[in-house]
């Protein structure tokens, strides 16, 4: 396989694009991962010895540490993959970190309580390719040596994606950390009622990454390999999957479209990018009906998500009767984040947090995972993301101490419940 590498005149120096949609099949993959790269945490309590490994080993948590536990993260922050000025950086999760451990969700301050894992294995080639073409996959991986020479180099699938060399292995890391993630719940909810509710602190996010291959700000379909491994690996059938990102999950939606056994549910501001995720966009073949994409006016906030949980989220999943439930969770739905247009404050991210793990533990033994797509301010994302921990502890909000009232203005209530009544009426709710 291979990339046809072309150069034009771009806004940035020395930069090239290539096409995924060129790719040749054939050609051997070759191993272009970074070796023995460590990391090192200040934490003292109830982590996990800290490594990234291409080899396949047990590198799970233990199941004393695991019944311990409430909630249990993994961090891959990717600082290699990033573009000056480009709201998808480098700098996002560990904003996020540093917030934890501010407010004192940190194995650190909360002993057992909070599990970090540290050290995981990396996605292998074929967990990608349970939900990418292995073209993509290897036209990806051979692209590095384009990045290496030239610093930066555009993707070009449903709209360019940026890379640097360290993309490819980046998103491995990214991806693994979410299996382990599942590995983790998975195990745990075999000894207890309420096993910890897990956060995958990860990026490339991967939402809108399509089964051919990149798109916008995403690699690789993290939820969606997720999904797949939760399938092949544990014997969970029912995967529901709520999305509740301001963008359309696009990818994710077309990887599952004729599944029944992935129910896809997506909240989105309508109208936004990609355009996708209209509500007659339920499935198809099999899988019609395993679809819902809910489209909300813009302006909607906390009193319109809460009403999409209690009429729409709860009723979908009772129905489905999921294995486990896995969240694209966007904070960019946030009334400060630069690039929509939602009112959703750090209090509604922490009732969507506590009322999805109480989803969980009711349907499916508390089988939950989260993980990180969008989210551009980078304070509306750490605060809310560090709310939801404390969501996951249940432990009272403390999003009053961010959130400014003043600067809400009224939702479009009669809009929101047209939107509302509309997906019911399509899915029989």
């Amino acid at each position: 396989m291979m990339f046809l590498v072309r150069n034009q005149v771009q806004q940035w120096k020395n930069h090239c694009r290539f096409s995924v949609n060129t790719m040749l099949s054939g050609h051997r993959f070759y191993k272009h991962l970074l070796s023995g790269r460590k990391c090192v945490s200040k934490n003292t309590k109830t982590s996990v010895s800290c490594s990234y490994s291409t080899e396949q080993n047990d590198t799970s948590p233990s199941i004393k540490q695991l019944s311990h536990a409430r909630v249990i993260y993994a961090v891959a922050a990717a600082l290699g993959h990033n573009k000056e000025a480009h709201p998808e950086s480098s700098a996002r999760v560990p904003a996020i970190v540093k917030a934890l451990e501010k407010m004192e969700l940190t194995p650190k301050f909360c002993g057992s309580d909070i599990l970090e894992l540290q050290n995981f294995n990396l996605a292998s080639v074929d967990d990608i390719a349970s939900v990418h073409a292995k073209a993509y996959v290897s036209g990806l991986e051979k692209a590095m040596d384009q990045a290496s020479e030239q610093g930066l180099i555009l993707i070009e699938g449903s709209g360019p994606t940026y890379a640097t060399s360290t993309t490819f292995h980046e998103s491995l890391v990214a991806a693994g950390a979410g299996l382990a993630l599942v590995d983790s719940v998975v195990a745990a909810s075999k000894n207890q009622l309420d096993p910890p509710t897990a956060f995958a602190l990860i990026r490339p996010p991967g939402h809108h990454a399509i089964p051919k291959g990149p798109m916008e700000f995403c690699v690789f379909g993290n939820v969606a390999i997720a999904a797949r491994h939760a399938q092949r690996v544990h014997g969970l059938k029912r995967v529901f999957i709520i999305d509740f990102d301001v963008h359309h999950g696009n990818g994710t939606n077309d990887a599952f479209l004729d599944d029944p056994d992935i129910f896809f549910l997506s909240t989105h501001q309508d109208g936004s990018y990609p355009g996708t995720g209209k509500f007659d966009e339920i499935g198809i073949g099999a899988g019609e009906g395993a679809t819902l994409n809910l489209p909300l006016p813009g302006g909607s906030g906390d009193t319109a998500m809460r009403t999409v949980f209690d009429e729409v989220i709860v009723p979908c999943a009772q129905r489905f009767k999921p294995d486990i439930i896995l969240v694209s969770a966007g904070y960019d739905g946030h009334v400060l984040d630069p690039l929509a247009s939602l009112q959703f404050t750090t209090g509604t991210y922490y009732m969507l947090a506590s009322n999805i793990k109480q989803l969980a533990k009711d349907l499916c033994g508390g089988r939950c995972v989260f993980f990180l797509e969008g989210g551009y301010n980078l304070d509306s994302l750490s605060y809310s993301v560090a709310d939801s921990f404390r969501a996951f502890l249940g432990e009272p909000s403390l999003a009053a101490e961010f959130d400014d009232p003043a600067i809400l203005y009224e939702e479009p209530s009669t809009r929101v419940k047209q939107a509302i009544q509309r997906v019911k009426h399509i899915h029989s709710l």
